[in-house]
């Protein structure tokens, strides 16, 4: 069995690790289907008897309990075991968690004066270069995709996640020394992987949930904040929200509840900025200065 991850919320999955298996056509057709950006086939979801079938087409299945509590992976033949890791760490416990009712976004988080300021987008819109970026200067980074939110009772917390950043060579060449030597690469991108460490802050402790920022898609000409509130919050997060049960509707209520309830904070806000390195220090500044006056 794989080691589980230390920093795993509480009533996280526990993890089993078969072994390796070609994979095999499925007699039902999929519930859930994603892409990644240009369109490659990316997740399908199956239903069980047991639960749910998780497939990385490939790379590897999850099998899946039906109350999240179970995860057993499987992975194809020839894929290693930081590619299994990794999507473990950033889709099944997600997922898994998610049927827990557990609050799971995809996004980034650094720690601010003890306070977690968190970073919602999807996949190519810069959460890993911003997180890297403030964690190379002075900040420490919470999670880098999987942002787990408890509620203890009107008071939101994120968790810490795994204690690595992934980037592509372009913010790597720029936010990285070259002295620092990456994790070996996961099998499906060309992303590094780079551990905390005095280069990359990493803080391993749960943090008050205190900003939240969607960020935009780089057409603005400068950095750009505002606020935004009520339904916009919700759908927005919905679009960023982990969910493995999108067909039944008791939990497809139980969790717009959770985003409804969350979208009442005044804490949410728009980041739009060019993306182009030499302005991070004015995106970290004007972040700084939002969060100071708020």
């Amino acid at each position: 069995m794989m080691p589980r991850n230390r920093s795993m919320p509480a009533g996280g999955p526990e993890w089993r690790s078969a072994a390796a298996r070609t994979q095999q056509s499925l007699p039902s057709p999929a519930f859930l289907s994603t892409t990644m950006p240009d369109g490659t086939p990316w997740m399908t979801c199956y239903r069980r008897d047991s639960g749910y079938l998780v497939r990385f087409e490939a790379l590897a299945d999850f099998e899946i309990s039906r109350d999240g509590m179970t995860i057993t992976s499987y992975a194809s033949p020839g894929v290693s075991a930081q590619t299994i890791e990794h999507l473990y760490q950033n889709q099944a416990m997600p997922l898994a968690l998610s049927l827990q009712k557990k609050l799971v976004l995809h996004g980034s988080a650094i720690e601010m004066d003890g306070l977690a300021i968190a970073f919602l987008a999807e996949s190519g819109r810069g959460k890993s270069t911003l997180a890297a970026s403030f964690s190379s200067n002075g900040y420490r980074f919470l999670t880098d995709d999987g942002l787990f939110i408890d509620r203890k009772k009107n008071q939101y917390f994120v968790r810490p996640g795994h204690p690595s950043i992934r980037l592509w060579d372009d913010s790597r060449t720029a936010l990285v020394p070259v002295s620092t030597r990456p994790e070996p690469p996961v099998d499906y991108n060309a992303k590094s992987r780079f551990l905390a460490s005095d280069q990359f802050l990493f803080g391993n402790i749960e943090c008050q949930l205190g900003f939240v920022f969607f960020l935009g898609d780089g057409s603005s000409r400068d950095v750009s904040i505002t606020s935004i509130s009520g339904q916009e919050v919700v759908i927005e997060t919905i679009r960023h929200c982990f969910l493995l049960g999108v067909d039944e509707q008791e939990m497809l209520k139980d969790n717009f509840n959770q985003l409804a309830d969350l979208s009442r904070l005044p804490i949410f806000f728009k980041l739009d900025y060019p993306r182009r390195y030499d302005i991070l220090d004015r995106v970290r500044d004007a972040v700084v200065k939002h969060i100071d006056l708020g």
